[in-house]
């Protein structure tokens, strides 16, 4: 692989040389930045595909030019050339530093192990040296892990029908092949047959998968586990239609090793990101959104917290409609509902920095609190939070509460990433000593 150049969420990207050391932009060299924005450009979006604008935005700044900044997506992107642009999330770690990104991606990839589109049953990320890794390298070690595992409990054999002319009867006689292929052969059956073997559509594209990998990787680590790994499919054919042999997948109860590992040789074989792309280039780009993770990551760990407390713990929940007449339209599906006894807690996770300025509501959007008003009164509740990452703007701030006046409380919360599970037992005191005041009639705190 090429080069690698680290930025994070909307970090300004400049060709222009001039600037290589100024600490407002990330320099790459100028043919790359022309690739860039050339990518840019070819991935235009249509009802499969998404377009590029959504991801990264062009603008110009006189006497700097062309600028390009990733939104809240990270993920990577490389260019034909091989060169790697690698985006990071904004983590605020306080007064520590963090030079070389190294705490920025074990947070993150605490974050990833929370998705279910991950395979985070196997996956290790204390095993890994994310310092010396790209994304790429690690969602290459992520896949192998899992194959490893499925190595471990054993590849999966089935029944595949075959054709064969034998010196012996065996299975089906086929009439028409027989007489075709053995008329001077009288000795010979041309049947058809079923042999319980491995070689199956999912092995055929998990050995399909590493052989590919194998030549995408330059991680000793990778490369050393790919060859291993490969020894267990010795017997297997090498899926040659990808399209055919995804068709023929079947995930049960019997191939439930397989469901992740399909998902991620789609990704690597057919270059189908989790945010997909189209164009005729030889870029390609897997770039995930930081909404998702942050959602994830807070009600994964939030189960874990508040469920011992009694608290049920529900996420991405549904049932409630804005309207219901003349039909059921518009549903509501907060981020997280907490239930204890009788008491009902709206959260919704918001990834975006607030800033230090009331007359501006810190940065909070109008449509965000519209959305906290309508999930108050659907499901009968004066308890809504707003979660938020925590920035250092605002890592000193005082509670910020917002009223409505008919019984609708709004209170922010930031989420502390680098010690998230201490900042949410917070968050847990908080939500007991609300109940406390509330029963002496006193006001709740945010």
């Amino acid at each position: 692989m090429g080069k690698l150049k680290e930025v994070k969420e909307y970090d300004s990207i400049t060709g222009n040389i001039d600037y290589k050391d100024d600490d407002k932009y990330e320099y790459v060299p100028e043919p790359v930045f022309s690739e860039l924005i050339e990518f840019i450009h070819e991935f235009a979006g249509n009802e499969e595909n998404a377009d590029a604008l959504d991801f990264m935005r062009i603008s110009y700044k006189r006497n700097v030019g062309d600028l390009v900044s990733i939104k809240n997506f990270v993920g990577l992107i490389q260019m034909k050339s091989g060169y790697q642009i690698q985006v990071l999330p904004k983590i605020d770690f306080g007064t520590e530093e963090d030079d070389s990104n190294t705490k920025t991606k074990k947070v993150f990839l605490k974050m990833l192990k929370s998705m279910k589109d991950f395979p985070s049953k196997t996956f290790n990320a204390a095993s890994l040296k994310v310092d010396k890794m790209n994304l790429y390298e690690i969602f290459i070690n992520m896949y192998l892990q899992e194959v490893r595992q499925l190595v471990k409990h054993g590849i999966k054999s089935t029944y595949i029908t075959k054709e064969d002319n034998l010196n012996y009867y065996k299975g089906k006689l086929l009439i028409n092949q027989h007489i075709k292929t053995n008329i001077v052969h009288k000795e010979k059956f041309f049947v058809a047959f079923d042999e319980f073997n491995p070689n199956r559509a999912e092995n055929k594209l998990v050995k399909a998968t590493l052989l590919k990998l194998q030549k995408m990787t330059s991680s000793a680590e990778n490369s050393k586990e790919i060859r291993q790994l490969l020894t267990a499919f010795e017997m297997i054919d090498v899926s040659t239609n990808y399209e055919k042999d995804f068709a023929c997948v079947h995930i049960d109860r019997n191939t439930k090793d397989y469901e992740m590992l399909m998902k991620w040789s789609k990704v690597f074989l057919m270059n189908k990101s989790f945010s997909t792309f189209s164009g005729d280039t030889y870029s390609r780009a897997l770039l995930f959104p930081m909404e998702k993770f942050f959602e994830s990551y807070v009600a994964q760990k939030m189960k874990k917290i508040f469920s011992p407390g009694g608290w049920e713990v529900k996420s991405q929940a549904h049932g409630f409609f804005l309207f219901v007449e003349p039909r059921k339209q518009f549903a509501l599906r907060p981020d997280i509902v907490l239930q204890k006894g009788n008491r009902t807690v709206i959260m919704d996770t918001k990834w975006k920095n607030l800033i230090d300025n009331e007359s501006k509501n810190y940065g909070i959007s109008q449509q965000d609190m519209y959305q906290m008003y309508a999930y108050s009164k659907k499901y009968a509740t004066s308890e809504i939070w707003l979660l938020y990452p925590l920035n250092r703007l605002m890592r000193e701030h005082a509670p910020i509460v917002f009223d409505s006046g008919d019984n609708t409380t709004v209170s922010i919360h930031f989420i502390d990433l680098d010690n998230i599970e201490e900042n949410l037992e917070q968050l847990k005191d908080k939500l007991e000593m609300n109940a406390i005041y509330e029963n002496l009639g006193g006001e709740a705190i945010g």
